[in-house]
C-alpha cells in the first residue's frame, strides 16, 4: 500500500463510515485513486457464463449502489464489476446509523435496506458509460411493494439493455421477509418472471442467483434443483451473514448482515456444496476475500470468477493489482494455465 493510499485510508476512518463511503466514492471520481486499469495475463483471462474476463476478480455489489463511477471503475483492475441493488422506484433505505465498521474483525455491518435512485435513474447511467469492463446490475424489490417478485423482472426490463449481466438478490437480510423469496416454490415463480422479462430484451444477458450464507444443506439442495429446473445462468455464493459468533468489536451486535473476513470460511463452504451440487454451472465466490489466498481458495472450492468489497475498507483499491499479480503466481506455481483450470480441484478442503 502507498504511503498516500494509507494516508487516505486513516482520513476516511475520521468519518462515519457511510459518509466515507461516499468521499470515496468523490475520490475515485476525481481520480485520486490507483487507476492502473484492469489487471490481466494469459493465466487471468477467463470466461464466465460467456462473458470474456480479462481476469476473475469483480467488485461486488453496494458499493457503487447508484452506478456513479463506472468509468474510474474500468481502471481500477477489476475483471468484472457488479452495480446496485436497483430498485423499480427510488427508495432511501433503512434509518442512520446502518453501517459499522468492525475494525478489529477486518468485517462491517450493514443494513442499508436496498437504498438507491431508482432503476430508471441507474439505468441511464449504465447506458452512457464508457467502453469497457463487463457490468452487471444487482435487481432488487422496494420494500413497500405488492409484489415483490414481480420488482426484479421490472428492474430488468428497465436496465437489462444497458448491463452485461443480471443478479437476482433474494438473500439481502435488510428487507423484511425478502430471504422467503429463496424457498423453492417462490424461488421458481420470482426466476421464472425475471427469465421472461429477459426474453422480452433485443440481446439476452447472462442472469446469476446470489444466495445467503446462512442456508441448511436441504436448503442449498432445493435452491440447487430450482437452478437447474429454472434454465438460469449461474448462483453468487454468498450475501452476507446474520451469523455473529467470534467477533470482538464493540458493533458485533448491530442488526444487519455481516460482511469481511469473519464470513470467509462460511461462505467459502456454501460455494463448495454448491459446486458439487451443481456441476458445470458458474458459480461466484464473495465473501470475506481479502487476498489472492482467498481467492485462489475460492476458485478452488469452485468458483469460476470471485468478488469482493469490505477489504476496500481496509486496503484501498490498490489491493486489486497487489491481489492478481499474487493470484497469478499461484496459479503458476501449481502448474495451472488458466484459471478455468484451477476451478474446484480443491473442493474437498471445505466438503
Amino acid at each position: 500500500m502507498s504511503t498516500v493510499e494509507r494516508l487516505g485510508l486513516r482520513v476516511l476512518r475520521a468519518f462515519d463510515p457511510e459518509t466515507a463511503h461516499g468521499l470515496a466514492l468523490a475520490a475515485l471520481r476525481a481520480r485520486l485513486a490507483p487507476l492502473p486499469g484492469p489487471v490481466t495475463s494469459d493465466r487471468l483471462k477467463t470466461r464466465l457464463a460467456g462473458l470474456a474476463l480479462p481476469n476473475p476478480l469483480g467488485l461486488a455489489a453496494g458499493f457503487d449502489k447508484n452506478a456513479v463511477a463506472l468509468g474510474p471503475l474500468q481502471l481500477a483492475g477489476f475483471g468484472f464489476l457488479e452495480v446496485g441493488a436497483a430498485t423499480p422506484r427510488p427508495q432511501p433505505g433503512n434509518p442512520k446509523p446502518r453501517l459499522f465498521r468492525l475494525s478489529e474483525d477486518r468485517a462491517a455491518i450493514n443494513r442499508f435496506g436496498f437504498n438507491n435512485e431508482g432503476a430508471a435513474a441507474i439505468g441511464a447511467r449504465l447506458a452512457a458509460r464508457p467502453a469497457g469492463l463487463p457490468v452487471g446490475l444487482n435487481l432488487g424489490a422496494n420494500k413497500d411493494s405488492a409484489d415483490r417478485a414481480a420488482d426484479f423482472a421490472e428492474v430488468l426490463r428497465i436496465c437489462g439493455p444497458s448491463c452485461d449481466f443480471a443478479t437476482v438478490n433474494v438473500s439481502s437480510p435488510n428487507t423484511e421477509r425478502l430471504r422467503e423469496l429463496q424457498g423453492p416454490a417462490a424461488l421458481e415463480a420470482l426466476l421464472a418472471g425475471v427469465l421472461a422479462a429477459r426474453a422480452g430484451l433485443a440481446h439476452p444477458l447472462p442472469v446469476f442467483l446470489k444466495i445467503a450464507p446462512d442456508l441448511t444443506d436441504a436448503d442449498l439442495a432445493d435452491i440447487a434443483a430450482v437452478v437447474r429446473a429454472s434454465g438460469i445462468d449461474g448462483v453468487i455464493a454468498t450475501n452476507t451473514t446474520l451469523a455473529r459468533s467470534g467477533l470482538r468489536s464493540g458493533h458485533h451486535l448491530e442488526k444487519g448482515g455481516l460482511s469481511g473476513q469473519p464470513l470467509f470460511e462460511r461462505s467459502t463452504r456454501v460455494l463448495a456444496k454448491l459446486s458439487a451440487l451443481l456441476p458445470g454451472t458458474p458459480l461466484i465466490g464473495v465473501g470475506g476475500v481479502g487476498s489472492a489466498a482467498q481467492a485462489y481458495a475460492k476458485i478452488r472450492a469452485g468458483a469460476a470468477a470471485v468478488q469482493l468489497y469490505t477489504a476496500l475498507v481496509y486496503e484501498g483499491l490498490g489491493l486489486i493489482p497487489r491481489l492478481l499479480e499474487e493470484l497469478d503466481a499461484l496459479l503458476k506455481a501449481d502448474g495451472f494455465g488458466s484459471v478455468a483450470e484451477a476451478v474446484g480441484t480443491g473442493r474437498e478442503d471445505w466438503e
